[in-house]
């Protein structure tokens, strides 16, 4: 990806990254906001605020440096990238910016120690990779047909409390026209004008099967805590009724549960992260209701389980589905009390089954290292994740 001449010098920053890399993020955001103000309604400003998109840079900057010549590891990441990127409509002309103010704040954070040759090769390394994502970026929008950063209108046909703290929205386009196509697994950017002028975007996983007359989301509200609250997640918590009109960027999204085989499959979640699994669960009833299939999902307490009811829908119609709840803060009839434990879910083929997973990151992490120890191999093991989250296998 970069020159001969330029590799060492990226090698060598990278224990440079490791101890100043958040310094350097923090710098660059506050620098490129204070010049283009604009972009901030394509940033998650809640995370600016707790430090998770500079700390969540940081990672990026240190394991793209680390990993620059392992295409197998970055090409995953990249192609996540994209899409995550299309979701929130990034454009080319972005990149000459992002680049300027990343270069001037290694610049300013690092002083005498960043050289020219550094500079440069740093110049390169950003511009390569800027080359990947504005070429996936601009397939992505073409093959989706829309325009970057493109709105479509949605009428809310339905709001339902899935949990305590989750709500279900389900809209079709205000227009009377056809659904955007999508797979299961995938999401959209739901776009919130805020009285102030601002303007931010959040990405939900569709949470419905794909083939319907209309379109689902679940939103969690997050209720802060440590952390700022979820801005979008409580206004469309507060604010959304039947008939309302939403704002939504096309589905994009790279994690594809398999639904249309006839092949065993296993689907893990915890919190919110079931969302793409009920999906993918709905879709799977829908094409193959015979299928084997092993459902297993945690939950804080039965108050916070979501979308019981497709779950006992889909189960009616599954002779071959597997359902295991895991209730951290009790045990009910139906549930196991604590954290799912790969030993308490029932047993398949480890290296011929894919298993895919959705939750917190310590979640994911800790089914990850369970089922390698039990000899799943990576390449049937997939994870969604999000922010800060997306570069965790290579950190």
């Amino acid at each position: 990806m970069i020159s001969s001449a330029s590799r060492p010098y990226i090698d060598a920053s990278v224990p440079v990254l490791r101890e100043h890399g958040l310094t350097i993020t923090t710098t660059f955001y506050r620098s490129m906001f204070e010049a283009h103000p604009e972009l901030k309604n394509l940033f998650n400003m809640g995370n600016q605020t707790s430090g998770v998109q500079q700390q969540s840079l940081a990672s990026a900057l240190f394991a793209y440096a680390a990993n620059i010549d392992n295409a197998a590891a970055l090409g995953p990441v990249v192609s996540r990238i994209v899409h995550k990127h299309a979701s929130v409509g990034i454009r080319a002309d972005h990149y000459p910016i992002v680049g300027h103010h990343l270069l001037g704040a290694i610049n300013t954070v690092l002083g005498d120690a960043a050289t020219e040759p550094l500079l440069k090769a740093w110049e390169e390394a950003y511009t390569s990779l800027a080359r990947l994502l504005i070429d996936g970026e601009a397939k992505m929008y073409e093959e989706a047909g829309v325009q970057p950063g493109e709105t479509r209108q949605m009428r809310v046909l339905d709001v339902a409390r899935e949990s305590d703290n989750v709500v279900s929205i389900r809209f079709a386009p205000a227009d009377g026209g056809a659904l955007p196509p999508f797979k299961a697994g995938q999401y959209l950017s739901v776009a919130v004008d805020f009285k102030d002028g601002r303007r931010q975007l959040r990405q939900y996983s569709l949470s419905d099967a794909p083939g319907k007359d209309s379109l689902r989301i679940s939103v969690k509200r997050e209720d802060g805590g440590a952390h700022p609250a979820g801005e979008v997640s409580t206004w469309l918590h507060h604010n959304v009724n039947v008939g309302d009109l939403l704002n939504v960027i096309h589905p994009f999204g790279d994690f594809l549960p398999d639904t249309e085989s006839n092949e065993p499959i296993v689907l893990l979640s915890a919190g919110v992260g079931i969302t793409p699994m009920i999906a993918t669960l709905n879709r799977i009833a829908m094409v193959n209701p015979e299928r084997r299939v092993i459902f297993a999902h945690a939950a804080r307490n039965a108050a916070h389980h979501a979308h019981r009811a497709d779950i006992a829908a889909a189960q009616a119609r599954m002779p071959h589905l597997h359902v295991v709840t895991f209730y951290e803060e009790e045990e009910t009839a139906g549930a196991l009390k604590g954290k799912m434990e790969l030993e308490r879910l029932p047993s398949w083929p480890r290296d011929e089954t894919d298993v895919y997973m959705c939750g917190p990151l310590p979640f994911m992490q800790a089914q990850w290292h369970a089922l390698r120890a039990a000899g799943a191999p990576a390449s049937r093991l997939h994870r969604e994740v999000f922010g800060p989250d997306l570069l965790d296998n290579l950190l």
